[in-house]
């Protein structure tokens, strides 16, 4: 299957690889370029749920309807799996070697975002109040 890509992607070679002092003007430009993807709601959603069918042998007969009814949540699992691929490299690429040390065994990249943005995003906020205080 050849996909080609009709949009104009940023390049993310020049942006500075996040150090946990740069989040906020970091995530903003990995959310930008997420959503230009189209792998955004990967950060945001949970992955799609497969019903677990079981081998009991008054449930072993399994209809040709139910069958169709499990292939789009297979396409819809597999294509999360794979956007979710893609927005983790992408995180791990462009943070230094020390974040990079603590987040390559996750391998969901909405819990990678969630620790992240509790990690680092509350920052502003200590950064502001000290430099209003400063200026008072």
């Amino acid at each position: 299957m050849v996909v080609t890509l009709s949009r104009i992607l940023p390049d993310l070679s020049k942006l500075e690889l996040l150090d946990g002092t740069n989040f906020k003007r970091c995530s903003q430009k990995l959310l930008i370029f997420f959503e230009q993807l189209d792998v955004d709601y990967v950060l945001f959603t949970d992955p799609p749920k497969i019903p677990h069918q079981t081998t009991d042998a008054s449930t072993a007969i399994v209809t040709a309807s139910h069958t169709e009814t499990d292939r789009p949540n297979d396409e819809l699992k597999a294509k999360y799996e794979r956007d979710n691929k893609t927005v983790r490299g992408h995180l791990l690429n462009h943070m230094t070697n020390t974040l990079f040390d603590l987040f390559v065994n996750q391998k969901s990249a909405k819990e990678f975002w969630n620790t992240l943005e509790m990690r680092y995003g509350g920052d502003d906020e200590g950064r502001k109040k000290y430099v209003v205080g400063k200026w008072l």
